[in-house]
């Protein structure tokens, strides 16, 4: 195992973690499980009133049970939350929460979820989990006051886990997101599966899964239309494997937008295989700041994609500026992006240059590797490629072709 490469030994670690909690969770009895059912704290399933209470109190309940697995459990109907934090760690060996057929519904006025940076928080647990259910933030109100220009707040977060380990999520649905819809941050050891996002393709900054400053993560079977990243990765992301993702509309799956800060951390071993990309803004995309920074972004892995009509398969856009050169006076980025391999890429653009690398003159891009990409356009114009300070190889079938500076 020594002289295996890193990306495969951390996947390999991924395996033997899932099997363990395969294996303990097997060996659960009922002699030490225990079930609080959020109806018998008072939980009102028709959503006419307010829940926030009961099932805090729930989540209280389980967390505390000593050496017990632990379930909260959510009946069908709708419940109406205020914004709620469920505080680890917990005494209980694993907590679960089960929404089964359940909706959790925001209140109607937007600014009650908008003041708070998220909807459902969960913070320092541990061998937790969040399996079924729907989470509706009725975001659109806060959207439309975006939109008009008005005073608003920035909105919340519909789920996000901080600080905290051995975690899963699983075949939730998460609609109409204030903000980001699930958030990781400082995290390890996360398994996300058979996750659906649903939100309009306008809707602002309405990432569907935000990753950050987290270790071991993995994104599986789901399905995200949303109006932002379907899936953003932040600075200190480390071992992430993403697989089996279908995104459209939003705005493809990113890391970044790095540099946002000097001194961040990098993002490296990332794995994404295996996507769909219909009608989105950008297929697989890298973005920094031009700014100084201490960041860098290594051993990223694009495997197995289809474009179906994506503005920008592929780009790396390292003169991200949102808010004009105020941002970012006479700057370049330094963050170091180095060793990404674009294997088996292929579809449809909509515009003709599907491969751009706009890479910084301060610090190259280097290592970039393709290989077997076949893009198209729509139109039946030539597809082209368009490089800046970025240097690499193409291997096998490459069209558009490859504009890398090839090092001898």
């Amino acid at each position: 195992m020594a002289n295996l490469p890193d990306h495969l030994l951390w996947t390999l670690l991924f395996v033997l973690l899932l099997s363990l909690s395969r294996t303990s969770s097997s060996r659960t009895s009922p002699s030490t499980s225990a079930l609080f059912d959020v109806l018998d704290f008072g939980a009102d399933p028709t959503g006419a009133a307010d829940s926030t209470q009961a099932f805090r109190d729930a989540w209280t309940s389980a967390c505390g049970r000593g050496d017990f697995f632990a379930t909260v459990a959510v009946r069908s109907g709708r419940y109406l939350l205020r914004p709620v934090r469920f505080r680890g760690p917990c005494k209980s060996r694993h907590v679960s929460v089960r929404l089964g057929g359940a909706t959790l519904v925001a209140p109607p006025d937007y600014r009650v979820l908008g003041g708070s940076s998220s909807w459902l928080n969960f913070d320092g647990v541990s061998n937790t989990s969040v399996h079924g259910g729907v989470l509706d933030a009725k975001g659109p109100s806060l959207w439309a006051c975006k939109d008009s220009g008005r005073d608003c707040p920035d909105g919340a977060t519909t789920l996000s886990f901080t600080n905290s380990n051995n975690i899963r999520i699983k075949d939730l649905t998460s609609m109409d997101s204030q903000m980001f819809h699930i958030s990781i941050n400082r995290c390890r050891n996360v398994r996300i599966q058979g996750v659906r996002v649903k939100a309009d393709g306008n809707s602002p900054n309405t990432d569907g899964i935000h990753v950050q400053l987290s270790t071991n993560v993995l994104i599986l079977h789901s399905d995200i239309a949303t109006g932002d990243d379907c899936i953003s990765i932040g600075p200190g992301t480390q071992n992430l494997r993403v697989q089996r993702i279908r995104c459209g509309p939003g705005h493809g799956i990113s890391i970044g937008s790095l540099a946002r800060s000097e001194n961040e951390p990098g993002v490296q071993n990332i794995i994404v295989r295996n996507t769909t990309f219909q009608g989105t803004q950008n297929g697989l995309r890298i973005k920094s700041w031009a700014r100084p920074s201490n960041g860098f972004v290594r051993g990223v892995h694009f495997i197995d994609a289809r474009m179906i009509n994506a503005q920008n398969p592929i780009i790396i856009d390292q003169n991200y500026c949102p808010y004009g050169s105020r941002t970012c006076p006479n700057q370049e980025s330094s963050v170091k992006i180095s060793d990404v391999l674009y294997r088996d890429i292929q579809g449809t653009s909509a515009s003709p240059i599907a491969v751009r690398f706009d890479c910084s003159t301060k610090n190259p891009c280097t290592g970039i590797r393709m290989r077997n990409v076949y893009l198209t356009c729509l139109d039946d114009e030539v597809t082209r490629s368009a490089c800046a300070n970025a240097n690499g190889e193409a291997l096998g079938t490459v069209r558009p072709r490859s504009c890398l500076f090839e090092n001898s």
